[in-house]
């Protein structure tokens, strides 16, 4: 525990004491919002099978050019393992000269952009649900904030650290309006759905690779700053507490600009709360999760399921329902 060490007064480490919090798996809705909402998770049931439309033809365009260049039979199938396993040995290994010297520049550029689809369609800027089931996390994060602020010069924790997977981090980064143009946060901010990103060789600002690489991750930073007084020409803090406050959003460990508030990297904390938390934060994550089921869509074994399902939960029981699992 090398970060705490030194910093404390906890044994001859001089460790600083710290609190770990945790929930479960079937009840978090702040780090595992993908697994606790049934609206994305219907959306995402009925939105996968449509993807492979997307992902068939580039396959079979690279595994054409893969026949013609080595003479070999590849299949889709093949190209879709062959490109998983170069993706392995580039990020784990570093290699890029054994399944990814397979492909072209081109191709891998294609192969990529085909990811980046997949990403943008069950995770990202592609749908809304995608990125507003996130709320809880949002709304946990400013009030922390809040409460720093209050607290002024008295003792508050210092960093609040949050472990978890893609599936969070993506959807985040969204509520966040990251990597995006000034065109495109308006219509985050309107909490509507963007268009794809761009087949190459055009540009695109919205990478998988860039927003969630292998440990990637993203920071809000909390400033409090000096002022320069007007006649006196003093340094001193200002009269209202919340004008002295800033945001810094930094992702895997660099500073990005903030695109809802006019691209600044540090974006005073009430226009944060406005114009980059505000339009998602109306919402709560049950109005926004709960699956909407008529009498006409649900027979009565299953009125009587969620009837006894209401019940135990009422009685302060957890679900925990055995479900397979998609994370990166």
């Amino acid at each position: 525990m090398g970060l705490f060490a030194g910093k404390g007064v906890l044994g001859e480490g001089q460790h600083r004491a710290f609190a770990v919090i945790s929930d479960s798996r079937a009840n978090d809705i702040h780090l595992r919002f993908h697994d606790t909402c049934q609206t994305y998770k219907e959306f995402k049931k009925k939105r996968e099978p449509a993807l492979k439309g997307l992902l068939f033809p580039v396959y079979a365009e690279v595994s054409a050019s893969l026949v013609k260049r080595y003479n070999l039979n590849f299949t889709e199938d093949d190209v879709a393992l062959l490109w998983f396993l170069c993706r392995q040995e580039a990020a784990l290994l570093d290699k890029t000269d054994q399944a990814c010297g397979l492909f072209t520049q081109t191709e891998v550029e294609l192969l990529e952009w085909v990811d980046d689809l997949v990403l943008h369609y069950l995770k990202g800027y592609g749908e809304s649900i995608n990125f507003r089931m996130g709320v809880p996390l949002l709304q946990n994060i400013v009030q922390s904030m809040e409460q720093a602020i209050l607290m002024k010069n008295a003792a508050v924790e210092k960093a609040r650290l949050r472990f978890a997977h893609a599936e969070t981090i993506i959807p985040f980064t969204c509520l966040l309006g990251l990597f995006l143009s000034a065109s495109d946060i308006e219509r985050i901010q309107r909490e509507q759905p963007l268009e794809p990103p761009p087949k190459p060789p055009q540009e695109r600002r919205w990478r998988g690779s860039t927003v969630a690489p292998f440990a990637g991750n993203s920071m809000l930073v909390l400033y409090k700053c000096l002022v320069q007084g007007s006649s006196t020409g003093k340094v001193t803090a200002p009269e209202e507490p919340s004008n002295s406050f800033f945001v810094q959003i930094l992702h895997n460990e660099k500073p990005v600009s903030i695109p809802a508030c006019n691209g600044t990297y540090f974006c005073p904390f009430e226009e944060f709360k406005e114009r980059v938390a505000g339009p998602h934060l109306r919402h709560t994550f049950e109005s926004l999760c709960t699956v909407k089921v008529t009498h006409a869509d649900c027979p009565l074994t299953c009125r009587i399921s969620r009837f006894f399902q209401w019940l135990f939960l009422r009685k302060g029981y957890k679900l925990h329902p055995c479900e397979d699992k998609d994370e990166l």
